[in-house]
């Protein structure tokens, strides 16, 4: 990966800066972070944002992790497929189910939610909506209107980290391959 194009804080620098913005410390060791926080008033509004997919979301962890590691490799995301790789492992989630999201509408073990929220997040990254069609299964997948805009909500936050990820050239935290 290049040199990002914001030289991230030190861990001591993010450390400070975060606790003043109000971010958990553990996100301020990240190198996202460690760039953001370059400006903490935006980096504790993604914050915020992301927190509300790792808890408290009806959306199952599982399915968060598979569309944002869709995410990732679609979009050439490097930071995301290394960082969401170890998360979703943590998380239980199958090599296999990760190795599949490459390509994922070749392989016939996923469920009808899985198929609805991964086929949601390809046509939201090629034309930026979902189709009536995947709608209407995502409709009967997700069963709550909470759940219908957690699902867009999130793929159009990751699709945006991935965009600034890329952009600001964000590099890999120490240990992540």
């Amino acid at each position: 990966m290049a040199s990002p194009r914001i030289p991230p804080l030190s861990i001591e620098e993010a450390k400070q800066v975060g606790q003043e913005a109000g971010i958990f410390e553990l996100k301020t060791e990240l190198s996202i972070y460690r760039v953001l926080l370059r400006q903490p008033q935006l980096a504790k509004r993604l914050s915020d944002l992301t927190d509300v997919f790792a808890a408290g979301s009806e959306i199952d962890a599982r399915v968060r992790e598979l569309i944002i590691m869709r995410i990732g490799w679609s979009q050439g995301g490097v930071y995301e497929w290394a960082q969401h790789w170890r998360i979703a492992q943590l998380l239980g989630v199958e090599e296999r189910d990760l190795l599949a999201v490459r390509d994922w509408a070749a392989h016939d073990h996923w469920s009808p939610l899985d198929r609805a929220a991964l086929r949601a997040t390809d046509e939201t990254l090629e034309k930026g909506v979902i189709s009536r069609e995947t709608w209407d299964e995502c409709a009967k997948q997700f069963a709550t209107d909470r759940e219908r805009i957690e699902l867009v909500t999130l793929i159009g936050c990751w699709k945006m980290l991935s965009e600034l990820l890329r952009s600001l050239e964000v590099p890999l935290d120490e240990g992540v391959e």
